[in-house]
């Protein structure tokens, strides 16, 4: 599927995908980033929603048929899939394209403002209403409302929505007259909604309503095959053009894909910025990104008194500058007066001893 340039679906994509999943099994020494930066160019386009697994290449059809269709979707997976970047792609392909795409994060609103902001409101419907405000939902009128989050919408609530889907109108705070709207509605959550309709909290109407479409977005440790091609991605997104970066250290492939992502793509694409920022190089290697705590078990092992090796009295001078700067291994470095390869050298060591 190529409109409007959000994905790409081509069935010859499958033996790249397994060429890149074998990135880290293969454990090569470095890897060239003009290579992987072509590999990325044939198989995505400038979408951003970039995937060859078989998770993501199902979610690529079902982004497809629901452009093309009319009715509500319902997008359910954990904080960081990448949610919003679907409806984005959904309203993208589809015929509501130069219309309105309006985003609501459900989560983020007043408790006491929320209905005039999904609905609006007239002039003196309340309380510091000194001008008529047109809500969020006529704002996409034509378009697509994309309500993330939508678990957490008060459930007093859930029933005007549900209206307003059903009735295609919509009624301003002190209005005694409705409005009609044509919005397409698409809606995102990281909560299961079913337990939360079994326990009362969610309306069961207004869940069948919005999940016609579902499209569950897999966490990215169930994609790795897809984590060199975003990598590659956020590099040319976020590249600092002074200091550019020529390839990619084998040490990074196996610890980026040893990891679980629980903060999913968002996660990764912070650890890929920090890479970038904490570099020193034209290599990109493991610990430029690397914000692990020193585990405990190190920092407790502290030289005994009497004299000492040279090893014993360096490993008291890491320790006494991590705990100074509360674990910030950079600043650890500049106050030894080590490069900061070198303190990751002897922090592994450290972590291996004593095990």
């Amino acid at each position: 599927m190529s409109r409007q340039g959000c994905c790409t679906h081509d069935p010859s994509c499958g033996q790249e995908a397994l060429t890149l999943d074998s990135t880290w099994t293969r454990e090569p020494q470095y890897l060239e980033l003009p290579s992987l930066r072509d590999q990325l160019a044939s198989v995505v386009s400038t979408g951003g929603l970039i995937g060859l697994s078989p998770a993501m290449r199902m979610i690529h059809g079902l982004i497809s048929k629901a452009a093309d269709r009319p009715y509500p979707v319902m997008i359910l997976g954990e904080t960081g899939t990448g949610k919003e970047l679907v409806a984005r792609c959904i309203h993208r392909l589809g015929a509501r394209q130069r219309a309105p795409f309006v985003a609501v994060d459900c989560s983020s609103l007043s408790p006491t403002l929320i209905e005039s902001e999904l609905f609006g409101h007239l002039r003196g419907a309340f309380t510091g209403a000194d001008i008529p405000r047109k809500g969020l939902v006529e704002a996409a009128d034509t378009g697509t409302l994309f309500l993330d989050e939508i678990g957490e919408l008060p459930i007093e609530l859930q029933a005007k929505l549900l209206r307003v889907i059903q009735e295609r109108e919509v009624r301003p705070i002190g209005s005694a007259h409705s409005r009609a709207v044509n919005v397409r509605f698409i809606a995102a959550t990281h909560r299961d909604l079913r337990d939360a309709v079994d326990k009362g909290a969610f309306r069961s109407d207004l869940f069948y309503r919005l999940n016609v479409i579902p499209i569950n977005m897999p966490p990215l440790r169930e994609r790795r095959v897809d984590i060199p091609l975003l990598v590659a991605a956020f590099l040319a997104k976020h590249a600092d053009p002074g200091r550019p970066i020529e390839r990619i250290s084998g040490d990074f492939w196996r610890l980026v894909g040893s990891l679980s992502w629980p903060g999913n793509v968002r996660e990764l694409e912070n650890f890929v910025v920090r890479s970038i920022a904490l570099g020193s190089g034209p290599v990109l290697h493991n610990e430029d990104g690397c914000d692990c705590p020193i585990p405990e078990k190190i920092l407790s092992c502290r030289p005994a008194a009497g004299p000492q090796s040279l090893a014993a009295l360096e490993r008291g001078a890491i320790l006494t500058a991590l705990e100074a700067t509360k674990g910030d291994k950079f600043a650890a470095a500049q106050i030894l007066g080590i490069g900061k390869t070198t303190l990751y050298r002897k922090l592994k060591g450290y972590r291996e001893n004593s095990e």
